[in-house]
């Protein structure tokens, strides 16, 4: 009995095809807005997190206000942090926006002044020639490495090693010698807003300080050792900071990276949820519009329905009739808006070079909201269908 129920739900469903199907596409476009909300925010997430991983620059980043007396990093800083148990390295950085010269083109860049070994801290993979080293930085030598897109803007392709750039200083334009190319972090978002975000450039340290007339540091990177509470190594860190000679009244702090990077990955979970939730308002939309269909459908239907009660047809056999079409509506909808939506995102994905990244919870959530939300709007048509008198509906024409 109850096939022969759902065969005929579905066999109805076919009557009315052109109003059914805009029906379903009410469904499918909401469930595709909730799927494709959901999973940008995924990927956004994802991408924010793997650039912030990329750019670096180990577990905490330690800096001073450069503003106030006593709150700047130098050289006795950095050795102190350096002889804490909980640090396993810690690398001095300075960061410049310039500009650089070449083939008589000039480039805006992020100068980094660094030290050898600050592979280990910052993101950097060696494409052609070396990194820096610790005679270029003891020697304080003009020689730089640069991000991958610095040398395809100027030469429109990636080895160039060897070559001459110039960089724009306080004390003037000063001449560098290309040892090396990476590919280092930010290159996504470098490649989405190319126009506004500068490409990576690095200078030893010890160069910079020259060039730039200065011997503090801008920030010290820190890398701490396994089983070492950022948080506590945080307070600690500080703490030692302020014992150097001249700095016990200087601001400083140290920034947890993952730390940050978990805050942002909970405030950007709240967006998504949000935003799914609106879209998901035209979910109830579209349920009012199966329950408009379904009227009709009963008012249509009246004498039909009179003559299988006549028959020996139950209410319970009209009810579920009636509640088996409004749940196919539903679940056609919903399945097409899932395969929409997944299939934008993944052509997206395709196009930006970005992994597919899918919320799949939400998703089952939406679907089976969608589904329920139709159902609970075809009981009402279904319960008026199911109370019809066989009398008065086989008298209705």
């Amino acid at each position: 009995m109850l096939l022969d129920t759902l065969r005929i739900s579905v066999k109805n469903l076919g009557r009315k095809k052109s109003r059914n199907t805009l029906t379903i596409l009410g469904i499918a476009i909401g469930v595709a807005s909730v799927v494709l909300i959901s999973s940008m925010g995924e990927i956004g997430k994802y991408t924010v997190g793997e650039e912030l991983d990329s750019l670096g620059v180990g577990a905490l980043m330690l800096s001073g206000n450069q503003k106030m007396v006593g709150s700047s990093l130098t050289a006795e800083h950095l050795e102190v942090v350096r002889q804490s148990g909980a640090v396993e390295s810690a690398i001095p950085i300075l960061v410049d926006y310039t500009k650089s010269y070449m083939r008589e083109l000039m480039m805006d860049v992020v100068v980094w002044g660094i030290d050898y070994g600050a592979n280990q801290v910052i993101s950097m993979e060696p494409l052609f020639g070396r990194l820096i080293t610790k005679n270029d930085v003891s020697a304080a030598k003009p020689i730089c490495v640069i991000d991958k897109n610095v040398a395809l803007a100027y030469y429109k392709r990636e080895n160039i090693v060897g070559k001459k750039i110039s960089l724009q200083f306080y004390t003037g334009i000063q001449e560098f010698t290309v040892v090396g190319v990476v590919e280092s972090g930010g290159n996504i978002v470098q490649g989405l807003m190319g126009d506004y975000i500068p490409a990576f450039l690095y200078i030893p340290y010890t160069t910079m300080q020259q060039y730039a007339g200065r011997e503090t540091f801008d920030q010290i990177a820190v890398t701490l050792r396994p089983g070492i509470d950022a948080e506590v190594a945080s307070s600690q860190l500080i703490g030692l900071v302020r014992q150097v000679p001249g700095s016990g009244n200087g601001q400083f702090k140290a920034e947890n990276i993952q730390g940050q990077k978990k805050k942002l990955g909970k405030v950007m979970n709240a967006i998504t949820i949000l935003l799914s939730l609106i879209a998901g308002v035209s979910l109830v939309v579209a349920g009012l519009s199966i329950m408009t269909v379904m009227l009709v459908s009963v008012g249509e239907r009246t004498r039909e329905i009179g003559i299988k009660k006549s028959i020996g047809a139950s209410r319970h056999n009209i009810l579920l009739e009636f509640l088996i079409e409004a749940f196919v509506i539903s679940l056609l909808g919903s399945v097409i808006g899932v395969g929409t939506g997944v299939a934008v995102i993944a052509a997206g994905c395709a196009v930006l070079k970005l992994p597919i990244i899918l919320n799949l919870p939400l998703i089952g959530l939406c679907v089976f909201f969608a589904v329920l939300v139709g159902v609970i709007f075809g009981v009402y048509p279904a319960s008026i269908a199911a109370r019809l008198n066989p009398v008065d509906a086989l008298r209705c024409e």
